[in-house]
């Protein structure tokens, strides 16, 4: 959970825009989007090691 402090005098917009940026900085959209739906592990597995593939393809290959 979230906690922006605010004064008294602090408008909603300002307070608006440090929620915003709370937000974005501890990457909470990027978590409630990833936990939309169930993904199995073995999908999961299957996807890491796919990842780790294109990198190892594409940054660690002989192809100079």
């Amino acid at each position: 959970m979230l906690i922006v402090k605010l004064d008294k005098n602090t408008s909603i917009e300002k307070a608006l825009k440090l929620y915003k940026s709370k937000v974005i900085k501890t990457r909470q959209s990027s978590e409630l989007n990833k936990r939309k739906e169930f993904i199995k592990p073995s999908v999961k597995k299957r996807n890491v090691l796919a990842k780790a593939k294109h990198v190892q393809l594409k940054f660690y290959s002989d192809n100079d």
